[in-house]
């Protein structure tokens, strides 16, 4: 409902009709974004759309003001039935979760901001902040627009901040009284979307030459299985003599219908040290895959849900073709079918758009982060355990150019146990920059994202990247066994690999920086350990590390000293070239990097944010189409 007030027109001075004019400018952007007029949205107010629920019967369009540190929502519900519930949590969890809710009691529709606590059980929020802007019915269905700040100050709201977020929501069947009566854990239509909402400030895109050529790497009509998920992997190769081109942008190409299924996508490029590599269609994890498909990990372009087109820089490209590089290419598509639907045929994938024309930089590509060795592993029973992976200085000065690097893009990954990933800047023993981080981060929502602003680094004395993974679990130990490590770094799904492909130019010969604890300590840490234990931890040579992890009688004190080994234990350092090689130098026995001054945290402010006014829910005043 809109309130009337009076309003007079007082005597003005510079000083005071500068700030009215911008909150003028400011309230007629708002009420722009917001008021479609009778129109269904446009691409230019709400940019970044994702379906919601697998058979993409509510969309969730949004749109990020910087200015006003506000997220704008719009959700399209193509067959409404008594209302429904919109919300975010840490995990994707209905309990403990932020909600919005739109309901009926049969008579009148309401919108109210609420929480769930750890029964699931609903509550209204004594601080109204999720605002209702706008509710219309169109032929399409009824949407409705609201906002968020980013930061309320609200105990029970979620703080939105960059990386990852975890979308739910819920279908209403029934008109109620109250929501009170709700049980959100009960519902069963409800689900989980992932989505990056903080994408960065939208810039000029660079413009396409006129000779831009297009080459889709797209799935052969996969049928896809009836599972919740799958990862498609399709081998495919570039002509005979294809010389050096430049990436210039890609884009996803989606089978129509199967937007709310195929959940993320990448193109990779196989390793040029084989000269073939086997035809193949099929799941990812089959047990017929030819092994050569692992040799194929050389990202060219990444895809998740809610993502735009990527670009690059004006005068950067990514090379691909020509001398040296492989003709053979990996499609992966993760199908995500929780209603595990059958018979749907895809042919989703990625289109490179690309030029002969080569621009003034190569664009590369540069893997920091853990080695993918056994070396580095969680122990069970762990809530969270903190792993560090290293590129130094002196990997630093000795491949990177005088000037150094610019960074515009990351991409992280882990596999199963991932939680949170940052990746920092530090110098002479401080953190000075933010490269990427992801507090939320999930191993199922991994895209390539543009940074918001290029990081620039330099082969100084002291400076050097620190990836540093926090992995967050809990594993309960079958019939009470706790032997064994829970996650050892490999290169299986079943192991774990925390690694930031940075995205970069100009290209240098560096393409891997990363780090692993020497393998000396460790073995003092198993021999440690069987001295401290009655239980006989097998430290013979001959002996995996693996199974020497195995034998680990595994209680507080071997876990503290574990994580105290990867705090102070040299490390093995991997400066390596393209080919694999490293670059010359003594890489054994380093001292491991020491920060002395982190990064001071932002607190976020929520003085300026202005609330609703209202205490609890309002009244839903809903427009049809042929309403201004």
């Amino acid at each position: 409902m809109v309130n009337e007030r009076s309003c007079y027109m007082p005597r003005l001075t510079i000083r005071k009709v500068v700030p009215i004019y911008f909150t003028m400018v400011a309230a007629f952007l708002t009420v722009l974004l917001v008021s479609l007029h009778g129109t269904s949205p446009v691409e230019s107010s709400f940019p970044y759309k994702v379906p919601l629920d697998p058979k993409g019967m509510m969309e969730l369009y949004w749109n990020v003001s910087y200015p006003e540190k506000v997220v704008y929502f719009q959700i399209l519900i193509k067959d409404l039935k008594a209302g429904m519930i919109f919300g975010m949590s840490d995990r994707g969890d209905f309990e403990d979760a932020d909600l919005a809710i739109l309901w009926s009691n049969g008579f009148s529709s309401f919108f109210g901001d609420a929480w769930s606590d750890q029964e699931g059980r609903i509550h209204i929020d004594s601080q109204q902040d999720y605002q209702l802007l706008m509710a219309q019915q169109a032929p399409e269905g009824l949407y409705i627009v609201f906002k968020r700040a980013f930061s309320t100050c609200d105990p029970h709201d979620y703080l939105i901040e960059d990386g990852t977020v975890h979308l739910i929501y819920a279908v209403l069947e029934k008109p109620l009284h109250s929501i009170t009566a709700i049980n959100v854990s009960a519902i069963q239509n409800r689900g989980l979307q992932r989505v990056q909402l903080l994408k960065p400030e939208r810039q000029r895109l660079p413009p396409l030459p006129a000779d831009v050529r297009n080459l889709q790497v797209l799935a052969p009509n996969v049928l896809i299985p009836d599972q919740e998920t799958t990862y498609w992997c399709y081998i495919t190769e570039l002509p005979q003599n294809f010389p050096k081109h430049h990436i210039l942008m890609y884009e996803p190409v989606v089978t129509k219908g199967h937007e709310a299924i195929v959940h993320h996508m990448e193109v990779f490029q196989c390793s040029s040290d084989d000269e073939t590599i086997p035809h193949f269609s099929g799941p990812c994890d089959a047990k017929m895959k030819p092994e050569k498909l692992n040799h194929c990990r050389h990202v060219l372009a990444a895809w998740a849900m809610g993502a735009k087109p990527f670009y690059y820089p004006e005068d950067v490209g990514l090379a691909f073709g020509g001398p040296g590089s492989s003709r053979f290419l990996r499609l992966e598509v993760h199908y995500h079918n929780p209603l595990q639907l059958k018979g749907l045929r895809d042919s989703s994938g990625i289109r490179l758009h690309y030029t002969p024309s080569l621009r003034k930089f190569d664009a590369g590509i540069m893997e920091l982060g853990l080695v993918y060795t056994p070396l580095m592993a969680i122990p069970p029973l762990q809530k969270q355990f903190v792993l560090s992976g290293y590129c130094t200085d002196k990997c630093t000065n000795k491949a990177l150019p005088p000037d150094g690097i610019r960074v515009f893009g990351s991409q992280l990954h882990t596999h199963l146990t991932g939680r949170a990933v940052s990746t920092m800047l530090v110098r002479e023993g401080r953190e000075v920059e933010v490269l990427n981080e992801d507090k939320h981060f999930s191993p199922h929502f991994q895209e390539i994202r543009m940074l918001k602003k290029m990081v620039h680094v330099l082969p100084t004395s002291g400076a050097r990247l620190q990836l540093e993974p926090i992995i967050m679990l809990i594993w309960l130990p079958f019939n009470g066994a706790g032997g064994g490590c829970r996650k050892c770094g490999g290169f299986s799904i079943t192991d774990e690999m925390c690694v930031n492909y940075i995205h970069y130019y100009p290209r240098t010969e560096l393409e891997v920086c990363k780090s692993h604890v020497d393998p000396g300590f460790l073995s003092k840490y198993f021999h440690l350990i069987n001295r401290f234990n009655s239980d006989d931890v097998c430290t013979c040579p001959q002996v995996s590390v693996t199974e020497q992890y195995r034998e680990v009688p595994w209680n507080p004190f071997s876990v503290d000293v574990l994580n105290s080994l990867y705090g102070f234990a040299p490390i093995s350092e991997h400066c390596n070239k393209s080919s694999a090689m490293r670059f010359p130098g003594e890489w054994e026995m380093q001292p491991v990097p020491q920060v002395t001054k982190k990064l001071r945290s932002v607190t976020p402010s929520c003085e300026s944010q202005k609330h609703s006014g209202s205490t609890g829910p309002e009244l839903v005043n809903i427009k049809n189409q042929d309403q201004s």
